[in-house]
Formats: structure tokens, C-alpha cells, sequence
């Protein structure tokens, strides 16, 4: 009987083999192609004393009853122990099934390497075999071993809140635990469910990273072991638990996906965004637009004829989309009323809502709509006819956050009323663009009557299920994700959306932090940036109109400013801003992406190359030099991957050696007023 499996990826592999009593599944090698010949890096070679041999053990998913004191990945009620059942393998899936032959628990861990990646995904199956329901208190996705040495781990996460998402923290774990979760019913702004891990005692050595592909609430920890190494659980919470699994019933935990990397987070970060670009499949090729959104404008006194204005003034500087946010339908004067009732505010509209699309599109503008199906407000029509549709508790009273509350997503007739609103709304309007935003956590999660029901799982599903619906029947809209800003940014929305909305901070030194930490765990083409005239919640510190487009031609490039206020200086600098962008758009989606420094650093940069050019953004976030005044050098920004013995020419004619560039650094001068640099190079 086969006893070791290995699964080949783009450049590395990922090893498993049964332990000799076929209890459990071990990780035996996981690094570039080939590591997997020679003794493993991860075997326990010592004797245990108070302990079992699974919990010393580089054990890739076990029950707490086989583990019980190193951390399990499943917990059930009452404990369960399996063994070895079977390997159900089909051409695309490691498929190895374990069994409780007492409560009939059967598991099936599974593994996914995604093609032309080096990216594999796991998640576990589980079916109750057995004569009586199971009670699931821990449902983790997958456990992760990285061969840590003994100063411990280095964990670099993302955490934050609302404004100050996506922040990059570094911790080093000697020893213990590390834990993050949200209970919010999305990943949340507080933490992502994303975790890169290194060895303590190399500096930026060897990286191994996990993403959770779940929109709801979850939990990541990560223990140093009794061996030494390092190991990681990721899965969904059980929230609210515990979750009950009825005889014949069959449960699929969320994928973890996993990757890896010889050249430290910069070359992690690379798997990630190949990783972005192969989710998005064929709509990788679709143009994100440079769009205008008009809450900062405008925020709820949405009317025709002032949209209509600022329709015209984005048009004029080269913009392709105009997004009308919040405020467009009946009763939503301001955030106590309306959400659910999805009709437009046709008074608001001289001519009607339809006539105002069709004016803004005879600017030759495309047309997007602001939406959050998954609310309701105590003052709408849905609410006085369904208050049975929106999460609560028998006898106890309903909590509002932001004045709303949240639809029972699971119930199929509140589905079903979701997925008419969409469809009527984008088959009666030529919408091209629909920003999905969600503001509210679950409080009170109950559904009166059906006091086992597994409500996260069914938010999440039909969510996941719309948002498929909209990619099926309408191939041509394009989906940005958003939650209050970046609260919802896991895989599995990514994987069915288009764009995410990263935050809802666009001040120039506070999005800068944003966008370096999502830029760990996703490619450029997914992040939605926009200039705007906000001061900083964090670090107010004043920039140029120009830093803020540069910052924004990070990724995909937007406008939220009032444009009535842009002085016709303002609007011409903007105008060839737009120009540019459009120019380099395609490096800046499709390239190799590579940060090079923070905002943490007196010049933050960003690279991007694809076949013979390369584009550099650049920031001053620091001290000046001081010259020409006193003494003084160029900044300069070591690049990458460039040939050497090539000549790299700018767009005023300079030349470059490619190892100048790479090992001297391209040259770049700071002065009060010049603070952001594009520098465009082409390869001779």
C-alpha cells in the first residue's frame, strides 16, 4: 500500500506521508523541487514524555481526542480517533480518507496544487457515518508545519481598523502562541486571515504563508511545538457553535491555501499575486476602469443634476466610469432609512433614473451603482412587511449598529428577494460596475425556530452564491468588494470579484501604510485607489495632489474628490495624470509587482516589470537630504530582476545599465514641493 504521496508545483513540492501506525497523515518536505529526497526536516526524533506522539508530531490535520494537548485542528463533542481508510485521489486532488470506526466520523483531507502556481490548496471533507448527530466545536481547515529553528518563529500579519487596515506587524515567537479570529461575519478590519511565517534567526530567509478562503467569521493561531517547529491552524469559527453534523450529513470545511518561497516575503508576496492572477482567469484581461465615485461629493444629497455636473467635469480629465454611491434610492436621506427598498429615488432625477444613466453614458462613461444587499433599515418598506427576515433571538431585542440591521442571508426567500432586486436592477439599467458593500455585523444571530441552524456557513454560501449568479449572467459587470473599507478581502471573495475596496482612508500617508500590507496578500489589479482630498486620521502630514495619483496608479486607479473645488490647474494636472496611468496601466495589472520600500522608509517605491519595461513609483515619506542647500546625494531605488549588461532608457532620454539600476539605484530628487515620482523604463 502506498504510504507517501508528493505533489509537484510550479517550482516547488509538498510532501506527505502516513505515520507507521496509520493514524494520522505527517508532513515529510514542503520547499523547492527535490527537497522531499533526503530525511525529513520535520520528523520528531526524540522520545515524549507527557505527551502523546501526535503532538510532537508534524501532523497535517488531527482530532483532538489523537491530540490533545498541542493544539487539534477538529474538536467534536465527546473526542473522536481515526485511522487510515482509503486513498480516493482523482486525476486533479489528493483525496486520503481517515475513520472513526466509534462515532463514525469519516474525514477526507485534501489537497489542490493550482496549475502554473505555487500555491496548494488544502480543506477537509467530513461525513457522519454513524447512528447520532455530532456536535463540531472546532472546524479548522488545515494544520501547517514550517521547520522553525530555535530562536523561534518570525510571523509578519496584517491587522488594524476601520481606516487603518492592511498594516504589516513582524513579531518573533520564541515560544507559545499566537492567535488571531474575527467574529464580525467577515474576515473584519482588525485582522486578515493571511499569516507569513520565517525562521527567527535568518533575516528574511525562506517564507511559507497561508490565506483562508472564507468570508465569515474565523480563527488562525500558530504554536511553537515540542519539536521545535512551528505549526499553524486556520478555519472558520464555529460561530455561532456549536455546528451539529446529523447522521448522513456531509460537512466541507473552507481552503486553505498555502505557498512558499526561497526569497523571503518579496518572492511570498510574488506567489500570492500569481496566485490573484490565476483566480481571476480570463476577466484578468478585462480593462479596470478609471472610475469616479461621487460619496465625497456628494455623500446622501444625491440629485440628477449635480451628478450630472460631476459626470461632465470626470469625463473632461479622462475618466471611463461613473460610480454613484449611497444615496440613490428611495428614503435614504441619510443612514437611517431606506436599505432594502432598491427602487431609485426618481424625484430625485429630473427625467427619471433612467434618463440620468443614459445622460451620464452619453458622456461616454460606463455606469456602476452603490449597493448593500445584505442590510435592511428599521425604516423601509422590507422591514414593516419581513421583520422576521433579519438575524434575531426569541425575546430578546434587536441592537442597531450604523441604524440597521442585517438580512438572515441563509433564509431561502431572503435570497431569493436579494437575487431579484440585483437582477432587476442591472437588467433594467445599463449598469456596468456594482461596488458590494457591507457595513453591518451580526449581533443577535438566531433564527427563531431553528436552533441548530449553522447560520455563518449559510450567510457565507448564499453570499458566495449571488455574487456567482452575478459573474454567470452578467459577465460584463464588474464586482468591487467592500466592507465598511477592507473588511472583506479573503480569497473567496476575491476568487468572485473583480476589484477590492482596501479602505475607506484615501489620505495619502495612511493609504500608503494600507496599500503596502495588501500588496503582501494581493496583486494590483485588485486594488481600488482613489485621490481624494482627505486629511489623515493617522498621519496628517499634507502631500501633493501629484503624490496622491501616484499612489493611486498603485493599483486600479479612482477619483473621489469633489471636482468642483479642483482649481483648472488642479484638473489639467489630474488630466495628464489619467493619461499616464492609462499608458503603464497594463504593466501595473499584469507585471511582475515587487515593493521595494515602505512608508516606513524616506522613499517608498513600487516596481513593475513585464518584458522590457519596467515602471517605478515612487513616494517621498521622509526627511529631505537638505541639498541643493547643504551637501547632499540622490535618493536612489535599488531595482530588481533587471538584465545587466542592458540599457534601461527613460522616457527623457536618460540612459541606465541594468546594474546600476540594480545594484547603484535609480536616481530620484525630493524637494518640498516634488514628492512623488513616475519613472517609466524602457529596455534598448
Amino acid at each position: 500500500m502506498k504510504t507517501q504521496w508528493t505533489l509537484q508545483l510550479r517550482s516547488t513540492s509538498y510532501t506527505v506521508a502516513l505515520e507507521p501506525g496509520h493514524r494520522w497523515l505527517e508532513l515529510v518536505a514542503w520547499g523547492p523541487r527535490g527537497v522531499e529526497h533526503g530525511p525529513s526536516a520535520f520528523a520528531n526524533r526524540g522520545a515524549v514524555h507527557f505527551i502523546t506522539e501526535a503532538d510532537a508530531a508534524p501532523v497535517e490535520y488531527a482530532p483532538r481526542g489523537q491530540r490533545p494537548f498541542s493544539g487539534a485542528d477538529l474538536a467534536v463533542a465527546g473526542d473522536s480517533w481515526w485511522r487510515f481508510d482509503g486513498d480516493e485521489s482523482t486525476e486533479d486532488v489528493l483525496r486520503l480518507a481517515f475513520l472513526d470506526e466509534v462515532n463514525g466520523l469519516r474525514t477526507v483531507l485534501c489537497y489542490r496544487a493550482e496549475p502554473g502556481t505555487d500555491v496548494l490548496c488544502r480543506w477537509a471533507e467530513l461525513t457522519n457515518t454513524g447512528a447520532s448527530a455530532l456536535e463540531i466545536e472546532r472546524l479548522g481547515s488545515a494544520g501547517v508545519s514550517v521547520a522553525t529553528g530555535p530562536a523561534g518563529a518570525r510571523l509578519t500579519y496584517l491587522t488594524g481598523q476601520w481606516l487603518q487596515e492592511f498594516t504589516r506587524r513582524t513579531t518573533v515567537l520564541p515560544a507559545g502562541g499566537f492567535r488571531m479570529e474575527s467574529r464580525f461575519g467577515v474576515p473584519g478590519h482588525a485582522h486578515v486571515p493571511w499569516l507569513a511565517v520565517q525562521d527567527a534567526a535568518v533575516d528574511d530567509g525562506p517564507a511559507y504563508g497561508v490565506s483562508l478562503a472564507w468570508s465569515g467569521s474565523w480563527e488562525l493561531d500558530a504554536d511553537i511545538e515540542p519539536s521545535g517547529l512551528t505549526r499553524v491552524r486556520a478555519g472558520r469559527l464555529a460561530s455561532p457553535g456549536p455546528i451539529r453534523l446529523a447522521p448522513g450529513s456531509r460537512l466541507v470545511t473552507p481552503e486553505l491555501a498555502l505557498a512558499s518561497s526561497v526569497d523571503g516575503l518579496h518572492g511570498l508576496a510574488s506567489v500570492w499575486h500569481e496566485y490573484s492572477r490565476f483566480l481571476a482567469g480570463p476577466r484578468l484581461d478585462r480593462r479596470r476602469p478609471v472610475l469616479y465615485n461621487s460619496w465625497e461629493a456628494t455623500e446622501f444629497d444625491v440629485s440628477g443634476e449635480r451628478q450630472l455636473e460631476l459626470a461632465e467635469q470626470a469625463a473632461k480629465l479622462g475618466v471611463e466610469l461613473f460610480v454613484v454611491d449611497d444615496g440613490w434610492f428611495t428614503g435614504r436621506h441619510d443612514d437611517t432609512g431606506g436599505l432594502g427598498d432598491w427602487t431609485p429615488e426618481e424625484s430625485s432625477f429630473e427625467g427619471g433614473f433612467g434618463a440620468f444613466v443614459d445622460s451620464v453614458r452619453a458622456l461616454g462613461l460606463d455606469f456602476g451603482l452603490w449597493v448593500e444587499p445584505e442590510a435592511v433599515s428599521p425604516k423601509s418598506r422590507l422591514y414593516a412587511e419581513h421583520p422576521d427576515w433579519v438575524y434575531q433571538v426569541d425575546g430578546r431585542p434587536l441592537t442597531l449598529i450604523r441604524n440597521q440591521l442585517l438580512l438572515d442571508l441563509g433564509r431561502p426567500e431572503v435570497f431569493e428577494y436579494v437575487r431579484g432586486m440585483l437582477d432587476t436592477l442591472l437588467t433594467t439599467y445599463p449598469i456596468g460596475y456594482l461596488k458590494w458593500d457591507m457595513n453591518r455585523p451580526p449581533t443577535e444571530r438566531g433564527r427563531p425556530g431553528f436552533p441548530t441552524a449553522d447560520l455563518d456557513a449559510e450567510h457565507v454560501d448564499a453570499y458566495h452564491r449571488l455574487l456567482d449568479h452575478l459573474r454567470v449572467k452578467y459577465p460584463d459587470v464588474l464586482i468591487e468588494s467592500c466592507s465598511g473599507g477592507g473588511g472583506r478581502a479573503d480569497l473567496a471573495t476575491v476568487s468572485r470579484s473583480d476589484v477590492v475596496w482596501p479602505s475607506d482612508n484615501t489620505a495619502p500617508l495612511d493609504r500608503l501604510a494600507i496599500q503596502d500590507g495588501f500588496l503582501l496578500m494581493h496583486a494590483p489589479h485588485l486594488m481600488s485607489s482613489w485621490v481624494t482630498d482627505s486629511p489623515g486620521a493617522f498621519d496628517p502630514r499634507p502631500r501633493s495632489l501629484r503624490f496622491r495619483f501616484v499612489l493611486a496608479m498603485a493599483g486600479v486607479l479612482g477619483i473621489g474628490a469633489d471636482l468642483n473645488r479642483w482649481t483648472p490647474e488642479q484638473r489639467d494636472e489630474a488630466a495628464e495624470m489619467i493619461a499616464l496611468y492609462k499608458e503603464i496601466r497594463p504593466i501595473v495589472h499584469k507585471g511582475q509587482c515587487r515593493v521595494h520600500s515602505g512608508p516606513s522608509s524616506p522613499t517608498a517605491a513600487i516596481q513593475y516589470t513585464m518584458d522590457s519595461m519596467v515602471v517605478v513609483l515612487a513616494w517621498s515619506t521622509g526627511q529631505l537630504t537638505g541639498a541643493p542647500l547643504t551637501p547632499g546625494r540622490s535618493s536612489r531605488i535599488p531595482l530588481h530582476g533587471l538584465v545587466s549588461d542592458a540599457v534601461y532608457i527613460d522616457a527623457e532620454g536618460a540612459e541606465y545599465s541594468g546594474a546600476h539600476l540594480r545594484h547603484v539605484g535609480l536616481p530620484v530628487e525630493w524637494t518640498e514641493t516634488h514628492d512623488a515620482q513616475v519613472v517609466v523604463l524602457h529596455r534598448s
